[in-house]
């Protein structure tokens, strides 16, 4: 995300929520409480991809061809929500939560009555000043401001202590690590991986890449190309339809010269995960994690 001027007052507003709903220290964040009090209504009987043809006369023409990339909509005039609902329950989350930061942002309130969200807007890639905002919102509310960092300090460096995160948060373990990356006082970083082929070159291609602010003071910002081959251990990994390590380590060249790091993978058969840090860096705690089919225990 870049710097909004808007800041601190979306984390105002999305505290104030919060609070008022009930919804503060309560876990995993009760989305539906927060959207209640904020006036607005779920749609959970209406997929939003399958929108009948008479209900979509009513939406601008720009619909018509993008309907099936849409993953959530706010309709401002009726104040309603609408989403795709074959999403992933914490996915589904995080989307409501961009669509109410659309309806509770005063500042936005005279843009269009109608606000489709894609896969780019709901990317921290997007360049879009109101969907930056409302993706800013969704996050800084869903996991709670500081209740999100005192967490974090609780466990391990590792991508099993962001898993346990998830699902204490109710959040997608892909807005969970994007978040304790983010947030972590430690230098680390994270890369999601998308699209694997498994013929001829094989590759696959870098979704998403982020750094801990520590971690981007120490080494600059790590280029990764766009397609990595199985030249890339990690992509080896993720080639080869492994789920789960902590054990691995890769070198590569940073602004401290030759560097080498140790990575956790993660694979949940939607996209893979490469969270890494250099050798030496720790943050111990005494809670140990067993990975399972059904997630993380304790």
């Amino acid at each position: 995300m870049n710097d909004l001027s808007s800041q601190k007052d979306i984390e105002n507003i999305s505290y104030n929520l919060l609070k008022g709903s009930g919804s503060l220290d309560i876990f995993p964040t009760p989305v539906d409480n927060i959207v209640a009090y904020s006036e607005l209504i779920i749609r959970n009987d209406i997929d939003v991809t399958k929108i009948h043809s008479s209900y979509r006369s009513k939406f601008p023409e720009l619909l018509s061809s993008a309907l099936n990339k849409i993953r959530g909509l706010f309709d401002r005039k009726e104040k309603v929500i609408y989403l795709d609902l074959s999403q992933m329950e914490t996915r589904k989350k995080y989307v409501t939560l961009h669509e109410v930061g659309h309806g509770v942002l005063p500042w936005q309130q005279h843009c269009h009555d109608l606000l489709e969200d894609d896969d780019d807007s709901l990317s921290p890639e997007t360049i879009d000043e109101f969907e930056q905002e409302a993706n800013y919102f969704a996050s800084v509310t869903l996991f709670q401001h500081d209740r999100f960092y005192r967490e974090l300090s609780k466990y391990n460096l590792g991508i099993d202590s962001a898993m346990q995160l998830s699902k204490h948060f109710g959040a997608s373990i892909h807005a969970t690590l994007r978040r304790y990356v983010e947030c972590s006082k430690k230098r680390c970083a994270l890369m999601v991986l998308k699209d694997p082929v498994y013929e001829n070159h094989m590759h696959c291609t870098l979704r998403n890449y982020f750094q801990s602010s520590k971690f981007s003071s120490d080494f600059g910002k790590l280029a990764f190309p766009a397609k990595l081959d199985n030249t890339w251990v990690f992509v080896q990994e993720y080639l080869s339809n492994r789920r789960f390590n902590k054990n691995g380590s890769f070198s590569m060249l940073t602004e401290n010269g030759e560097t080498t790091f140790n990575y956790h993978f993660f694979n949940n058969s939607y996209n893979a995960f490469v969270f890494f840090y250099p050798i030496g860096e720790e943050q111990k705690s005494r809670t140990k994690f067993i990975i399972t089919n059904n997630g993380v225990e304790i």
